[in-house]
């Protein structure tokens, strides 16, 4: 009868299986697998007669549903399994009853001491709502920010990632060439099933998997048998085809959470949680980095902090690579020449936007727009040939640039320029040797993470920058390998094991931390870095160098290059940062100490700090132009006016007039003289003299030491001020035209008012005929040498031609004596009879001596009889007034003086009021345009403010600075940790 009962439940079993394969979750035993159903069913058979019980130890849970099976004691009889039945129902009460009393106790035991030990760790844990406010604010609304739900539809449910895995009933075919192991039970195909999902999730290209198939049961077991290169392909197959699946997930995951991030940082932005957005962990050290870029480094202050420093050959894709990094086209590009002339530091950083702007600028690029890049291009093009200097190809002058978007790795990379092995035409002979020194400049930095690009389309041995990179870092502890154009070496390349042993690093002698296989582009510069990503991810997933396990997925895309290298930076960071600081740190005391000992009573004043002193120094004594005294404006103009007219006045106009018989002759030649005067020479001469005059005062004040607190420092600044003034600034042409006119009237007027212009005139005219008078007697000095006073008092003697002049002036005084009404010229005959009356007395003399000494002992003569004349007409006022009436005494003489006397004043009038109405406004305003224009050309004002005292200040400065935004960055970085 049992016999009989089981019999029927296992035929009930079988029909159950069989029908609701169609069915889902009808009944436990549908959803084991064959084997397990095989082995635990008490009834189930697959032949014709019963097989005996498998005496092993059975896992007790499926690797696919993981659902409980049962184990039952069987007996092995003639026909088929049997339950024992001699009192089974007594014994299974009793040990039952005996194991729920173990079962309760254990359970009211252990209860009591996990609450006991709950208690205690409920205890020691701290109240951690103290501690909300670490936590940000968006992140405890972020149910509002983001909708779950959403999210979690957009998720593919459980049937849809099962049908993503492969058919594992082919895979278990393979299990017929594996006897050997199942020697010892189908144990082990049950643990292989249950270890497949595992494998298939997280396993690389070339691991393989197993798993036992569900065919041939109602027989025997029966496996098929394949090669093993059949095998290994197919689960190669299907184990990319399975990996390139989630990776598309994944992808598509990240893109939605870059989506969201950019809205947070866009609500952000908007101030929704009104709170003030820190500066970003990246923005913070690049700052730094920027500033000691532009550091001198004269005291051995050189940093080592780190950075991507980017070498290559040339065209061997490095800005592509730096362009696949940043997501945008942001470099100049050109086929075959060298497009990269100064290191570029480009800092990747994380923002809403996708942007890009320079660190001395303000504006946004935005780098989604084509125009926007194409500016960009256009600016870092014009940057880069406005930092090389005349005669050079390459410059040392480092660009900075930051670029922001959402998802970018933070760093911060150095784009040099591209090694060379020949200086083409057109480069400057130095070229290959500058290239290498700013390459060994920036990679000899501890530091530095080396990121070194190799063309994978040509000849390894080609390679110039492996030498040089095995050089600064032979042991490969900060080197990243980046092999490019994969895509062409993969077809030239006749042996593909060649670019293995590339990225294995058996090739090339130098070593580094990783090596990296990327494809950047089909080489044309109009494509997109989508169309880019898309062909790269392409082209991995069909190329035979990944099938083959050649390269392992790890190892490719430019997206794994850029996490790589961006986790490699942050750890270097993390390492070094610190030390640099305390090394700053060291520096800035040294530098204060040296400070302190040399110059202990002086402020620390760097370049820009003492050119902004001396800017306010010299604003000051421009407008203390303005408050020179009209009196002492027109004493100079006046003088400097006249010392600059007085001999054309004297030898042009009164000499010449002074040679007439009478009065109306003399006022006519003067008056001719005197208008020919004015409408050429003297109004521009008087303008130059105003020019002139402005130009000696302000240089007074520029250059006028000021007691104790003057600071030579500044003499060499002023000096280039006023230079660069005085050159810029012209006249106004206008004023030549309205000074004619005022000068032309001043000396048409004869009309002397009273008594006192009178006796002013006099004295000018004695003034003015004294300091001739002089002159001359200092030529006849000259000419006949000294007199027997000096001769016999200083025991000086005379020269022969000084004798035989001393001889023809003694006989050419005789002459005035005879005729002192004589004419300014000697005639013909009156030369040879002097001449003669000389050779009479054994003196031979040149007929040009002669006139030579007459022009001057006449010239005394006559200045001696205008001024005894002179003082005739200190008395003839009255009949000046009278027009000389009934008088044999004329003084048209002084009217002249007169005249000459008034325009003089009124031209420095005149000249005073355009001095201080129009010019020294001018002259103010150009003063501080150049000031401006020195302010901005650093290269001036470190030339024109030199020194120790300078130099020691600014690296004080610069140093201190350093620290500061060093330690504020360690901060925020253990903050971020």
């Amino acid at each position: 009868m049992w016999r009989t009962r089981a019999a029927a439940a296992c035929v009930i079993c079988r029909s159950l299986a069989n029908s609701s394969c169609g069915i889902k979750r009808k009944s436990p035993l549908q959803n084991l697998h064959l084997v397990s159903r095989s082995i635990h069913h008490p009834c189930y058979s697959s032949s014709k007669f019963q097989r005996p019980p498998l005496r092993i130890s059975i896992q007790l849970f499926s690797s696919l549903n993981r659902l409980p099976l049962r184990k039952a004691k069987l007996l092995n009889v003639k026909y088929g399994y049997q339950f024992h039945r001699n009192f089974w129902l007594a014994r299974l009460a009793s040990r039952l009853l005996k194991v729920r009393y173990l079962i309760l106790g254990s359970a009211v035991g252990g209860g009591y001491t996990a609450k006991k030990t709950y208690d205690q760790w409920k205890d020691m844990m701290p109240d951690l709502d103290e501690y909300k406010w670490i936590v940000p604010d968006f992140i405890w609304e972020l149910d509002e920010l983001i909708d779950f739900e959403k999210f979690i539809q957009a998720l593919p449910d459980a049937d849809d990632l099962a049908k993503l895995l492969p058919d594992f009933d082919k895979i278990g075919e393979s299990f017929a060439s594996l006897k050997g192991f199942l020697s010892p039970g189908y144990n082990l195909v049950s643990e292989v099933i249950g270890a497949s999902d595992l494998l298939l999730l997280l396993g690389a290209p070339g691991e393989t998997a197993f798993r036992a198939t569900d065919q041939g049961y109602d027989n025997d077991k029966q496996f098929k048998k394949v090669s093993d290169k059949e095998k290994i392909d197919q689960l190669q197959e299907e184990l990319l085809r399975t990996q390139l699946k989630y990776q598309r997930m994944l992808e598509r995951l990240e893109k939605e959470n870059k989506e969201l991030r950019k809205l947070v940082l866009q609500r952000d932005d908007k101030g929704i949680h009104q709170r003030k957005l820190k500066k970003s962990l990246i923005d913070m050290y690049s700052e730094v980095l920027d500033i000691l870029s532009d550091y001198d480094a004269s005291y051995n202050t050189q940093d080592h902090l780190p950075r991507v420093v980017v070498v290559g050959d040339q065209s061997a894709g490095k800005t592509s690579v730096l362009e696949m990094i940043a997501q945008a086209r942001i470099f100049p590009r050109g086929s075959g020449e060298m497009m990269t002339r100064s290191p570029v530091k480009v800092t990747l950083s994380e923002g809403p936007h996708h942007v890009a702007l320079f660190k001395d600028s303000s504006r946004e690029f935005d780098l989604t727009k084509e125009e926007d890049l194409a500016a960009l291009r256009n600016e870092i093009e014009i940057r880069m040939r406005n930092s090389v200097k005349e005669g050079c190809t390459v410059s040392t002058e480092t660009i900075s640039l930051s670029v922001k978007g959402p998802g970018l790795q933070r760093m911060v990379l150095v784009d040099l320029p591209g090694v060379i092995s020949t200086v083409t035409s057109g480069m400057a002979p130095d070229t290959k040797e500058t290239i290498f020194s700013i390459s060994k400049a920036y990679m000899q930095n501890p530091n530095a993470i080396i990121l070194c690009i190799q063309d994978g389309s040509v000849d390894a041995e080609r390679s110039i920058v492996t030498d040089l990179v095995n050089q600064m870092d032979p042991q490969g502890k900060r080197t990243i390998f980046v092999l490019t154009k994969v895509d062409l070496a993969e077809k030239n390349v006749t042996s593909p094991n060649r670019i293995q042993q590339i990225i294995e690093g058996k090739l090339f002698p130098m070593k580094a931390l990783g090596y990296f296989a990327v494809v950047t582009g089909k080489g044309n510069s109009s494509e997109s870095i989508e169309s880019i990503k898309e062909y790269e991810e392409e082209f991995f997933q069909n190329s035979k160098l990944l099938k083959t396990c050649m390269l392992k997925a790890h190892q490719v895309t430019t997206k794994n290059l850029s996490l790589a290298v961006s986790d490699c930076f942050w750890k270097m960071v993390r390492e070094s940062v610190e030390q640099q600081a305390d090394a700053f740190k060291a520096t800035r005391f040294n530098l204060e100490t040296e400070w302190k000992n040399n110059y202990p009573r002086l402020r620390e004043l760097d370049r820009n700090e003492l050119f902004e002193k001396a800017k306010n120094e010299i604003l000051d004594e421009v407008i203390s132009l303005t408050q020179v005294t009209p009196k002492h404006w027109e004493e100079i103009l006046e003088k400097t006016l006249w010392e600059r007219v007085s001999t054309h006045v004297i030898e042009n106009i009164y000499l010449p007039a002074a040679q007439t018989t009478n009065s109306g002759t003399f006022n006519t030649t003067v008056d001719i003289k005197l208008k020919q005067w004015t409408d050429k020479q003297l109004p521009n001469k008087a303008v130059e003299v105003a020019w002139e005059t402005l130009q000696e005062e302000f240089s007074r004040f520029m250059t006028e030491k000021k007691g104790k607190e003057h600071d030579d420092i500044f003499d060499k600044l002023k000096q280039a001020v006023k230079e660069e003034t005085i050159k810029r600034h012209k006249w106004n042409e206008r004023a030549e035209d309205s000074l004619r006119v005022i000068q032309h009237n001043a000396l048409e007027d004869r009309s002397i008012s009273d008594k006192q212009q009178w006796d002013a005139a006099i004295h000018f005219m004695e003034e003015t005929l004294q300091s001739r008078l002089k002159d001359t007697e200092s030529v006849i000095e000259d000419m006949v040498g000294p007199d027997w006073k000096k001769r016999w008092l200083h025991w000086v003697g005379r020269t022969k031609e000084q004798n035989i002049r001393n001889e023809t002036k003694n006989e050419l005084e005789k002459l005035i004596k005879c005729n002192e009404d004589h004419a300014a010229y000697l005639a013909n005959d009156e030369v040879t009879t002097v001449r003669k009356n000389l050779e009479a007395r054994g003196v031979t003399v040149d007929p040009c001596l002669i006139k030579d000494t007459w022009h001057q002992i006449y010239r005394r003569f006559f200045l001696k009889s205008a001024l005894n004349h002179c003082n005739l007409c200190r008395r003839g006022f009255y009949y000046y007034q009278r027009h000389f009436v009934d008088s044999e005494l004329e003084c048209n003489d002084i009217v002249l003086f007169w005249r000459i006397q008034r325009m003089l004043a009124i031209t420095a009038n005149t000249l005073r009021q355009q001095l201080t109405n129009t010019e020294v406004r001018r002259l103010e305003k150009n003063v501080k345009e150049v000031l401006e224009d020195f302010a901005e050309d650093n290269e001036k004002k470190v030339m024109l403010l030199t020194g120790k005292r300078v130099q020691l200040a600014e690296d004080l400065k610069k140093v201190r600075e350093i620290q500061e935004k060093l330690e504020a960055f360690i901060e925020a970085l253990h903050q971020e940790k």
